[in-house]
């Protein structure tokens, strides 16, 4: 049996959708992209809400609507995907890396402040495989400190604190909709905010930096091809008419592993903030610090061999080959980042998993340990 690491849950209802779409003339700029975004947004509770073709370009085009200079500093998690640090590098700013919290595995708040230069502009937290950062207290720095917000929640659709969403806390939020994340486009991503400057700005360069009152070739300001088209919107109207369902599946096989592994001593797993709703993206687990990456390593083979799939989530950005070399990052800068990354286990998850592959992933899994 192959168990897969994650697949897209997709119903005929995503295919008629998308077929629907390829029957009109209206294949990109069409009426699927503005529906698309008034339905994203009335979900998360923001104000506007920008369709673009992925998460990393969600980002990006924060960074730049909040005026990241060169040499700017950005201040973020060394525990997340690359691209939460990369769009830093895109304007030419400075990831400032501080290290997680050891239950949450988020960016910790108390370390924040210590890390403020003249130089720093932003808080770049990330919402970490659907657990909500303490984004009440990073905002409470960020307004003490006259700094900007930018939420990645590309892992938290759904997700909330206090009954507030993600991606709604800072200046912007971001989501991105990979096949593996909670809902997808296929490639696709969303910004979300209640500031309309930011919403023009992300509208103009998701296209070319064409301005609201110009022709199809007058460029307002330097912009990119980011556009989204009707049939990813399509999709992704489809499957938000759907997202209770398919929030709902994941939580039942989050469940599944929760019943079978919430007694085993030697891994521990990732603490949501009281309040939080959590909105599973991934299924997790640290191994002990009796276990070693090798270990680890080794564990991850030995699952693949057996056809179940597997990973290591997430390694540490600043030991990254690219950010090491660009930067002289060294082991033991952010070492509760790095004794986590070292024993992360993903193990297959998605909505649709029977629970007959979770004993099977699980009972092979602790024979490993």
């Amino acid at each position: 049996m192959e168990i897969a690491l994650s697949r897209p849950d997709i119903t005929q209802a995503e295919r008629d959708a998308v077929l629907e779409v390829l029957q009109t003339p209206n294949l990109s700029l069409g009426p699927k992209l503005p529906e698309f975004e008034r339905v994203f947004a009335e979900y998360v509770g923001s104000r506007y809400a920008v369709a673009v073709n992925s998460g990393t370009s969600a980002l990006h085009l924060c960074i730049r609507a909040i005026g990241l200079k060169p040499g700017d500093e950005v201040i973020t998690t060394p525990f997340s995907f690359i691209a939460s640090s990369n769009c830093i590098l895109f304007e030419g700013g400075k990831p400032v890396f501080v290290d997680i919290h050891p239950e949450t595995w988020n960016i910790d708040p108390d370390l924040i402040e210590a890390a403020i230069t003249p130089r720093t502009r932003a808080i770049l937290p990330v919402d970490v495989f659907g657990h909500i950062a303490d984004m009440p207290r990073i905002r409470q720095i960020a307004d003490k400190y006259g700094l900007r917000v930018i939420e990645d929640s590309c892992e938290a659709l759904g997700a909330a604190l206090n009954g507030k969403k993600a991606g709604t806390f800072g200046d912007a939020g971001t989501f991105g909709f990979y096949p593996n994340k909670q809902m997808t486009t296929g490639e696709g991503g969303m910004i979300v905010t209640d500031d309309g400057q930011i919403r023009d700005l992300a509208v103009s360069m998701r296209s070319q930096g064409r301005g609201s009152g110009g022709g199809w070739l007058a460029h307002e300001r330097l912009g990119y091809n980011y556009r989204l088209s009707d049939i990813n919107c399509a999709l992704g109207i489809a499957q938000m008419k759907r997202v209770d369902e398919i929030l709902s599946h994941r939580l039942n096989s989050a469940n599944y592993y929760l019943v079978r592994l919430s007694d085993e001593k030697r891994i521990s797993m990732q603490k949501a903030l009281p309040g939080s709703q959590v909105s599973w993206f991934v299924m997790v687990v640290r191994l002990n610090d009796d276990y070693s990456a090798e270990d680890r390593d080794q564990i991850l083979v030995r699952l693949r061999q057996q056809g179940i799939g597997c990973s290591n989530y997430f390694p540490a950005i600043h030991l990254q080959p690219f950010y090491a070399r660009e930067f002289g990052y060294k082991r033991g800068q952010f070492p509760i980042c790095e004794a986590l990354c070292d024993r992360t286990v993903a193990l297959p998850f998605h909505g649709l998993l029977r629970e007959e592959e979770v004993d099977i992933a699980c009972e092979a899994f602790r024979r490993l340990l």
